[in-house]
């Protein structure tokens, strides 16, 4: 068996092990402050019916997640970094917080059903997964997926993952991209935009 290929946010953390508390720091402090952290969750909120289920892939420390289990969904999260995961424990109870990497997700091996209604993969998780692993990724976002479910990713430029390059890897892995837009709160993308956020469907 080969061995697995560290994402760069792994590579990231073994080089500063501080990296991730202070990651789940900044996201307190700006909810402390009163700033909106949850944006991206509002509109994936505004896609789904009550109940719903959602894989948050590359929670983080849990903002996403938990915001939508509070909106009454039944929410998985899934990260590499055990640092967040504990986080995302204590500051959102409800979810189904689990480290692991999005590379080889499989959640039905966990005793998890499969089939979510979205699969969230927010704050920027694409530019910092293994290049080499970017098409296994989204595979298994589309494994995840119900039949009429959607995928919804986010991420900016100047990440080393061209957005070009991205659209022909999900299509490429069973993903029709059916919006696309420049920011969470709904603005058009443009070949100028310097953010991307895809929805997609799953093609038959």
């Amino acid at each position: 068996m080969s061995s697995r290929v560290l994402s760069q946010w792994e590579e990231i953390t073994a080089a500063d092990p501080t990296h991730s508390v202070r990651y789940a720091e900044r996201f307190r402090n700006l909810a402390a402050e009163g700033q909106d952290i949850f944006g991206e969750a509002r509109m994936v909120d505004a896609m789904l019916e009550r109940g719903s289920r959602v894989l948050d892939a590359g929670c983080g420390a849990g903002r996403l997640g938990g915001y939508l289990h509070r909106a009454g969904h039944e929410v998985v999260g899934v990260d590499v970094d055990p640092v967040l995961i504990e986080a995302a424990e204590l500051d959102f109870p409800g979810p189904r917080w689990l480290v692991g990497d999005l590379a080889q997700l499989d959640l039905p091996e966990q005793g998890i059903a499969t089939k979510f209604d979205v699969v969230l993969c927010a704050g920027n998780v694409m530019g910092f997964v293994a290049v080499s692993t970017r098409r296994d990724v989204l595979a298994g976002f589309a494994r995840h997926t119900a039949p009429d479910g959607r995928v919804v990713v986010g991420f900016g430029s100047g990440r080393g993952y061209d957005f070009d390059e991205f659209l022909a890897d999900a299509e490429s892995v069973g993903l029709h991209a059916d919006v696309l837009l420049s920011t969470w709160d709904l603005r058009p993308f443009t070949p100028r935009s310097d953010f991307l956020v895809a929805v997609f469907s799953r093609t038959a």
